[in-house]
């Protein structure tokens, strides 16, 4: 990506000014000098710029003012604090609140150079990293909704054709799948999307709690009614209802679910009026509906009338294509969250994202990235940061035995995988392996290695 290599510098100090402009044109930059943050504002307004040096204390605002000010432009460019010893604090104060970093006065061309070069390069990693950013957004997300895979393709690619639809979906998937995110994007490109969407899982709730969750209840109708309140169907009233784990609603609160879908009316607990709803319906779950229906545990009739079309959620083990756009994603957006400038995932963790099964599907995966965030120590999340359940792959690695494998080339590994852990201390080796000191010291010369070797396993099977 090419910069235009354009800068302001903010400077009320005339020998700094000149020293900052007359070293930033001798490098090529295209430099604009203004004395006030007000000026500095309006020509960023006129002409955006790259890069703004400024100093603490301007004649008609603080640097921290004017880096605000700058922060809040369509298109801002990147601040560098020009401090003094005494304003350091100052300038810590304001990488925090989003500066690139600072340089202390006396300045001197090459400390200066060296700076704005570095500036410029992250300049122009964080834009490339935006541009990717949004070619991966147009291309492969749909509302929430992330992925690049064949199988995610294929629920967009349906999504799109329930463009104005009413007709009442089915979401199926396992839990973390994304089943919200489905109903919520089903919602947003209808012609609902003005009114309420409201959301009520079903499972864990007892059945006289459910009926008043989705009907409401009027005062006094049981225990603890010491008010009237309405349900999640007078809530969606105009707009649309999700259901989530349907399977598991009572039998006897599907016969009432059902006659609500087909009559648009609901009856609220302790009431004998009926309300008249519209809502448009997604129902979703976890199990098979047809063996839930073949089962007993689920009526016939509502399965045919929640499953005018249904929606199939792969698992993420399914698409691993998708991990590394769903983990990148999730990593941008918690360290924004969390104010920490982690970048990337280092390569040793995204190959164990890429390799575990994910049980949890992309819940599980948004869990792991917030909690290497949180740990991470640098700009990079590395295998340390992930979770003992993601890392034990690696370690169920280091043991897998390749067919083949002679008793001699499986003692010499024996020997170099324990060297390697006690970073080449023979004496604690031999402790570990059960051997005495002497033996040990054979076996090495024997196998003609005293120190570890990587991928040594591979070797000694072939």
């Amino acid at each position: 990506m090419t910069l235009d290599r354009r800068t302001f510098v903010v400077e009320s100090d005339p020998d700094s000014r000149a020293l900052l402009c007359q070293t930033l044109k001798a490098e090529g930059f295209n430099v604009q000098t203004a004395e006030t943050g007000e000026a500095t504002l309006a020509a960023l307004k006129r002409s955006p710029a790259d890069l703004v040096f400024t100093a603490h204390d301007l004649p008609d605002m603080t640097g921290l003012n004017l880096l605000e000010d700058i922060r809040a432009l369509p298109d801002p460019p990147e601040v560098i604090f020009v401090t003094t010893y005494e304003t350091i604090d100052s300038a810590v104060k304001a990488v925090k609140r989003g500066a690139l970093c600072y340089i202390t006065k006396p300045l001197t061309p090459d400390r200066l150079l060296h700076l704005t070069r570095k500036a410029m390069e992250e300049i122009r990693l964080r834009r490339e990293n935006e541009t990717l950013r949004r070619e991966l957004e147009r291309r492969y997300t749909y509302k929430d909704l992330i992925g690049k895979s064949s199988r995610m393709q294929e629920v967009f690619q349906l999504l799109e054709n329930l463009t104005d639809t009413e007709s009442n979906i089915l979401v199926q998937g396992k839990s973390g799948t994304g089943k919200e995110l489905v109903a919520r994007a089903i919602h947003a490109q209808s012609p609902r999307s003005d009114r309420p969407f409201v959301a009520l899982n079903c499972g864990g709730l007892t059945e006289t709690l459910l009926e008043s969750e989705l009907f409401g209840h009027i005062k006094g109708s049981f225990t603890g009614a010491i008010s009237s309140k309405p349900g999640v169907f007078q809530e969606a009233d105009g707009g649309t209802l999700f259901l989530d784990e349907i399977a598991n609603m009572p039998l006897s609160m599907q016969v009432k679910l059902l006659r609500t879908i087909q009559e648009g009316e609901i009856k609220p607990v302790g009431s004998n009026q009926t309300v008249r709803v519209d809502v448009r319906f997604i129902a979703a779950t976890n199990r098979d509906l047809l063996h839930a229906v073949d089962d007993g545990v689920f009526r016939e009739d509502l399965y045919y009338r929640v499953n005018v079309i249904t929606i199939a959620l792969p698992d993420l083990a399914e698409r691993t294509d998708d991990i590394p756009l769903l983990a990148n994603h999730f990593l941008e957006r918690f360290a924004k969250k969390l104010r920490k400038p982690v970048e990337r995932i280092g390569e040793d963790a995204m190959g164990l994202l890429m390799d575990y099964s994910w049980p949890g599907n992309v819940r599980e995966l948004e869990n792991c990235i917030e909690r290497a965030v949180v740990l991470a120590k640098g700009i990079s999340i590395t295998a340390v940061e992930l979770p003992p359940s993601v890392r034990a792959l690696q370690q169920q690695e280091g043991l897998r035995l390749p067919v083949g494998l002679t008793l001699e080339a499986l003692e010499r590994e024996a020997i170099l995988r324990t060297l390697t852990h006690c970073n080449g201390n023979r004496a604690a080796a031999a402790k570990i392996l059960g051997l005495a000191e002497r033996t040990l010291y054979r076996k090495i010369r024997l196998y003609n290695t005293d120190r570890p070797t990587a991928n040594t396993m591979r070797r000694a099977a072939v």
